[in-house]
């Protein structure tokens, strides 16, 4: 395996002590003098509106798949409910099965985020059937998910969900401000923007060894190039208690960036693939954090994140069909689209993005 997910369950059940079972990758010894690199690629808003369903979902990542392969782990946000049929799109999604199996089996996604407003569109049986086709995936594909969980032990193995390979464990801790739907007590269960039980979690990966703990929340004000109060306000308390960096996402748009104490916050993503139309609702951000581990020193640290910004083509733009794409490969391709002024559209936006948000050209691999 060139990958694997070390569960935090697993290093509370000492039942669980196969190799087989635990599922974990060892590394080879390193030479003294090595240093190795273990990176972690944050995507955007999966979204699944009415339109899209007509349309063949590989297609949809084939340009950006080998970005989405070449990291050690590949996480996307999935905003929808796999809640079964009749599918739908906004205001309450359900998306049919097929777009996780296609993102795990062929474009290289391996933990799904579901800590998101969309996720209890078809309620809390819809949640539950969520995660049991995530269940699935991780028995067959070995793709992991965090966010959400089905029960108790659930809990333990994905909040945090522990990353592992070349002797770097990561922690990741994902959660919402809250869900367009409510449910009551008991589970299936969301991870909401509770510091009490936040800072559990970032205790619990501590006592697992965690060596970078990434929070992923889900937050802030649709449509804002900027972020707001409640944002920083929280992004000071995660690097306080201890978080590493901090990748969010929900705008809809990409945010600014800055760094806390020295640790990265990427305050939006924006979208990867949706019909949104509006303006700046189409650029996303692909952030890859690369942790880097000396051998010979021990020390591991994590290097300054690669910002890649990402177009979402809508039909009739590009081709026939929907595609994401990265900026970079196709600057001054124009005559690449069917629909050209849709490239000046893509240059544009990118200007004004990076304009009010103060992200460097340089910084987005431009």
């Amino acid at each position: 395996m060139r990958k694997a997910v070390l569960p935090a369950i697993l290093m509370l059940l000492t039942a669980w002590t196969s190799a087989a079972q635990l599922r974990l990758t060892v590394p080879e010894a390193s030479p003294l003098g090595k240093t190795d690199t273990v990176s972690v690629l944050i995507g955007g808003d999966v979204m699944l509106h009415a339109r899209q369903l007509d349309y063949g979902f590989s297609g949809f990542f084939r340009d950006v798949g080998e970005l989405m392969r070449s990291a050690d782990f590949t996480a996307v946000n999935m905003e929808f409910s796999l809640g079964g049929p009749p599918y739908s799109g906004y205001p309450a999604f359900s998306a049919p099965d097929s777009i996780a199996s296609i993102l795990a089996s062929g474009c290289g996604a391996d933990v799904f985020l579901t800590a998101n407003n969309h996720i209890l569109d078809r309620g809390a049986a819809g949640l539950g059937r969520t995660l049991e086709v995530y269940s699935a995936l991780r028995d067959s594909l070995g793709t992991e998910y965090t966010g959400c969980a089905a029960d108790s032990l659930d809990a333990a193995r994905t909040n945090p969900l522990m990353l592992f390979s070349k002797g770097v464990r990561i922690a990741l801790i994902n959660f919402t401000y809250g869900t367009n739907l409510g449910k009551g007590p008991g589970w299936p269960a969301v991870n909401y923007m509770r510091r009490d039980e936040i800072a559990e979690a970032i205790a619990r990966a501590d006592s697992l060894g965690a060596d970078f703990i990434v929070a992923l929340p889900h937050w802030g004000t649709e449509y804002s190039l900027l972020h707001d109060d409640s944002q920083q306000e929280w992004a000071e308390w995660l690097v306080a208690g201890g978080v590493d960096a901090v990748v969010g996402s929900h705008p809809h748009v990409v945010q600014d960036t800055t760094s806390i104490d020295g640790r990265p916050v990427i305050y939006s993503t924006g979208n990867l693939v949706s019909n949104m139309s509006a303006r700046n609702t189409r650029l996303g951000l692909m952030v890859r954090l690369n942790f880097i581990h000396d051998f010979a020193t021990g020390e591991k640290r994590l290097a300054e994140p690669e910002l890649v910004f990402t177009w979402c083509c809508l039909p009739g733009t590009l081709d026939e069909g929907y595609r994401v794409i990265t900026v970079k490969e196709r600057a001054g391709r124009r005559g690449d689209w069917l629909t050209p002024s849709d490239f000046d559209n893509m240059v544009a936006t990118l200007k004004r993005v990076t304009a009010e948000t103060g992200i460097r050209y340089s910084a987005a691999g431009l």
